[in-house]
């Protein structure tokens, strides 16, 4: 019995103590919102009941859903009461006493370095009731899960540790009692807790109320017209539907009327949420049946590469007594799926056209996640590059696949690109030489996720997509605006006797040694043979352990650089095969190449004694 059970104390998960530490001992101007985020989970505990009676009618609550609030101004304390699902010891533990998510020890290393800007990041984060420390010496909740007999009392002063112990309560749910601090008395006034309820919570679609009165709406934003709302309710309910403290970036709010209803509110975050990148790539959309909450994470409302979208679909048409695990294979669900993508997709591709400037920090924020789709989706991969944008040589802005084509040079038959990790160092490369000098734009992708969709889409408007770090660069054909383009045109050296000697020395290190056309000022680069895999791609699959040797690369010298061409015409010396310098050289233009790219040499200790030495030769002659 749980009677029988004495006061346990627990410590807090390290990243937890480490965020009260900073939580509890800042004040913060916007302290407020504290209630919100309570509410919220007050909100959505009442939700989950809901949904669980549906199946069970035991868990059926006697009286209706509503949300209480009460407060008493001399002891300082204030209360958040519910009658949804409530907690039991094992959900107390695992809710108040960890963080139960990837990537927190990076989390609350951003926490500490905007110390200014915690709450943003806490609600970020999605750990809202941590924030109730801003106001609260000590937080005490109390909780009865729905369908148990056991009640529960959690305890803290978010110092390190906390208590729980056997308690009572006549019915299911939670009670939150707060007990604030001395320059926190504001939220224990009645006008104070109004105005925040007002401006918070006006949309929580249960009864919050303070005594016999309701103090919100306490209706569906989702089933107002769109005309009827304003800006600021919007965004209200972005903040508490998704926990988030920013404002929304952009708003979908569509209604579909047919052979399938449904109802979504969506919305577009202005920051990137912290988990964007966690590996469960978790939806965070709202499932609703005729208002009534089904799941938070139904992995087949959204695609995963829509993952940043916060809000809510509500549906007429899906059953109520369906299971959670019953909707992923639900075809009303597919077909709400299709038509709540395709219409995200629509909205997007409006304001990358009428606002370029804005799009672009939505680009920035997730536009690596969207092109997952490209990968992912290939009924909708021609509409998602529509909205897909990227950084190139030839402009300040992103530029779509549409206007680089619209832009390719008379003769140019391809649409270049280059492949890295940072686009700009990709910017520096010594392979946009000769197409900088021809005036020939370059695509420069720096996602993780770009060197996967190039596998599937290999060309765009009839032109062949070409990595410039593949193959021979084949420019001579592109026309110039220049007036007298042999005017200057120097002839290029003779390489032959350099090639063989250099091909003798290194081997099967290379695949091949030749002259460059896609270099003007740096005297060597490596290339991937036509028909190889591309040099960025063969990185990441040896970082991730897919692959555990790469091929020989092809070595590309220019011929009219002045290393080269003294190299050439030591090379033509009949004692050319004996010559030490030049075989050191060989080796050094190899590790050169490498370095450039961000590699390593092959052997650093052997590199190191050939500059030497090469070193040494050139200041003793």
């Amino acid at each position: 019995m749980a009677g029988t059970i004495e006061k346990e104390t627990f410590s807090f998960q390290t990243e937890v103590g480490q965020l009260l530490e900073i939580v509890a001992g800042s004040l913060y101007s916007n302290r407020e919102v504290f209630l919100r985020e309570l509410v919220s989970n007050a909100s959505d505990a009442c939700d989950k009941l809901r949904y669980a009676a549906l199946t069970d009618a035991k868990l059926a609550p006697s009286q209706d859903f509503a949300i209480t609030l009460e407060f008493d101004t001399k002891a300082k304390t204030l209360s958040i009461s519910d009658n949804g699902i409530g907690m039991n010891h094992a959900d107390l533990l695992e809710t108040l006493g960890t963080i139960a998510k990837s990537g927190t020890g990076a989390f609350i290393e951003a926490l500490k370095a905007e110390e200014k800007d915690a709450p943003g990041l806490i609600g970020q984060f999605g750990v809202g009731f941590y924030s109730a420390f801003m106001v609260a010496a000590k937080v005490e909740v109390l909780t009865r899960r729905a369908g148990e007999d056991e009640a529960w009392l959690w305890s803290s002063d978010g110092k390190g540790s906390f208590t729980i112990e056997a308690a009572q309560r006549d019915t299911n749910g939670t009670t939150v009692t707060l007990h604030l601090k001395k320059d926190a008395k504001e939220f224990a006034e009645e006008a104070r807790i109004r105005h925040i309820i007002k401006t918070y919570s006006e949309h929580i679609s249960f009864p919050v109320k303070l005594g016999e009165e309701t103090l919100n709406a306490a209706e569906a934003l989702w089933t107002r017209p769109a005309k009827d709302i304003s800006e600021e309710q919007y965004t209200e309910f972005y903040r508490h539907s998704s926990h988030a403290y920013d404002a929304p970036w952009h708003v979908i709010h569509n209604k579909v009327e047919g052979t399938l209803n449904h109802t979504s509110l969506l919305f577009v975050p202005s920051t990137q949420p912290f988990d964007l990148f966690d590996a469960e790539r978790k939806s965070h959309v709202k499932l609703y049946v005729n208002r009534v909450f089904i799941s938070e994470t139904t992995k087949d409302l959204v695609p995963a590469y829509l993952r940043f979208l916060r809000g809510i679909v509500d549906s007429q048409d899906l059953s109520l007594n369906v299971s959670r695990e019953m909707l992923q294979t639900d075809p009303k669900l597919a077909k709400i799926k299709s038509q709540v993508t395709k219409k995200v997709l629509s909205e997007l591709k409006k304001k990358a056209t009428k606002a370029p400037e804005d799009y672009a920090k939505f680009w920035g924020n997730f536009g690596a996640v969207l092109k997952e789709g490209l990968v992912e989706d290939p009924s909708l991969r021609d509409r998602i590059l529509e909205v897909c944008r990227f950084t190139s040589t030839g402009e300040d802005a992103l530029t779509s696949f549409v206007d680089y084509v619209s832009r390719m040079k008379e003769g140019q038959e391809a649409i270049f690109y280059i492949a890295g990790e940072d686009a700009a160092k990709l910017a520096q490369s010594p392979h946009l030489e000769g197409f900088k000098a021809k005036g020939v734009e370059v695509l420069l992708l720096s996602d993780h996720v770009d060197e996967f969709w190039l596998q599937h889409i290999t060309e765009f408007d009839g032109k062949p997509l070409q990595s410039i770090t593949r193959g021979a660069a084949d420019l001579d054909n592109v026309k110039t605006e220049e007036a007298n383009p042999d005017e200057d045109k120097t002839e290029d050296a003779d390489l032959a006797d350099l090639i063989a000697a250099i091909k003798v020395e290194l081997g099967e290190t290379v695949k091949d040694v030749r002259p460059s056309n896609r270099l003007t000022d740096s005297p060597v680069c490596l290339i991937a043979d036509e028909g190889d895999m591309d040099v960025n791609l063969e990185r990441l699959l040896k970082r991730h352990g897919q692959l555990e040797h790469g091929m020989p690369r092809v070595l590309e010298l220019n011929p009219n650089h002045p290393i080269i061409t003294t190299l050439a015409e030591r090379a033509k010396a009949e004692a050319a095969g004996d010559d030490g310098l030049l075989r050191d050289a060989a080796h050094l233009l190899l590790d050169q190449a490498r370095i450039v790219e961000g590699e390593t040499p092959s052997d650093p200790s052997e590199f190191a004694k050939r500059l030497g030495a090469v070193m040494t030769r050139a200041f003793a002659s």
